[in-house]
């Protein structure tokens, strides 16, 4: 059955190296200057293309995020980067900030993937919350404020600690999500899992992909500020002077795959917490920005995108309308099907209409 609301596809062109990469794409941002950002869950970089046409994006450039923050391991290991956004000249992202469990394999015998299924691991860049100065389209370490010249915009990560960072110290005794992280519960079996973020003036919003709690997904709000020079803390927030806000969502037993802030509404991309395909809708949550800490929430279906069979798993959008010409949503996959790979580098991407 055609999808009504397919509006166009998008063919992004990498360089070869990334060849691999292009079926784990996981955050995308497109901004002013047509620039589309991407984060892949398997590596420490932001990939920025550029568009070239209606439906082309390349010119393919990679910024290794090493040269801007100083990370908590090795650049080999992966940040899983799974949110990007926007803000007064500061590109931010985020990784999962979770555990994850190896992966059975067919090719192994199950004597070894029985030991492969034990073992559960945390790794230190998946805990970078942070932020780089954007300015002219380029990634940069510092700059003057192009507006503020006495303002100076510097890149910056969440402060590390023996728990990955301070918001998962923070987490660690907190009454819902605290035995999660305690208990050290992989992303993927509805553990804690970080898979989208939106800021809205001096306000970070956190969206999960787990743990979903009896069908209520969670978003967090923190505000943050400079501790010291490439460092930043968290600032209490809200009437209760807590360093977090919470806020329960029903989006119908789905957890968060992406969020993004239009306005003073938060977008919503939702899917599974668990490893499974589907389904897969967009919600509007309206005036999402201002609603008060520990309330429930009923977001707004929009639409349902598709899914495949063990494949085509949507984890990241953005709001397209200043290419498109109307309001959409451009959509990147995990796990894309073989007729999405465009020779050694290219891969293509879908544009919804936004109704």
């Amino acid at each position: 059955m055609p999808n009504l609301h397919l509006l166009n596809q998008v063919l992004l062109t990498f360089v070869d190296s990334f060849q691999e990469h292009r079926e784990n794409l996981s955050a995308v941002l497109l901004t002013h200057q047509k620039y589309l950002w991407l984060g892949s869950d398997e590596t420490s970089t932001i990939e920025r293309l550029s568009l070239v046409d209606t439906d082309k994006f390349t010119e393919h450039q990679q910024f290794r995020v090493a040269e801007f923050i100083n990370l908590p391991a090795s650049e080999e290991e992966e940040i899983d980067i799974e949110g990007l956004a926007y803000a007064d000249n500061y590109l931010w992202f985020v990784g999962s900030h979770s555990y994850k469990r190896k992966k059975s394999k067919p090719e192994n015998t199950d004597a070894k993937n029985f030991k492969r299924l034990a073992k559960v691991e945390s790794e230190p860049n998946r805990y970078v919350l942070g932020r780089i100065p954007l300015i002219n389209g380029k990634l940069c370490s510092s700059s003057p404020h192009p507006q503020k010249p006495d303002v100076q915009l510097n890149a910056a990560k969440l402060e590390v600690t023996n728990q990955g960072n301070l918001l998962m110290t923070a987490l660690a005794d907190d009454a819902h999500l605290g035995l999660f992280i305690k208990a050290g519960i992989p992303g993927k079996d509805n553990g804690f899992d970080i898979e989208g973020i939106g800021i809205y003036q001096n306000r970070v919003f956190l969206g999960l992909r787990g743990p979903v709690l009896r069908g209520w997904a969670v978003v967090l709000e923190i505000e943050l500020e400079d501790s010291t020079p490439g460092l930043m803390k968290l600032k209490q927030i809200g009437e209760l002077k807590e360093l977090y806000k919470k806020h329960f969502i029903w989006l119908n037993g789905l957890g968060i795959r992406d969020l993004y802030v239009d306005d003073k509404d938060l977008l919503i991309l939702a899917g599974p917490t668990m490893d499974l395909d589907g389904p897969v809708q967009v919600y509007r949550w309206v005036n999402g920005v201002n609603l008060g800490e520990n309330v429930f929430s009923n977001p707004d279906f929009v639409q349902d995108i598709p899914y495949g069979n063990r494949e085509e798993h949507a984890e990241g959008m953005a709001l397209f309308q200043d290419v498109a010409g109307i309001p959409s949503l451009l959509v990147v996959y995990d796990s894309p099907a073989k007729s999405r790979l465009v020779g050694d580098s290219g891969v293509i991407a879908d544009v919804f209409k936004l109704g």
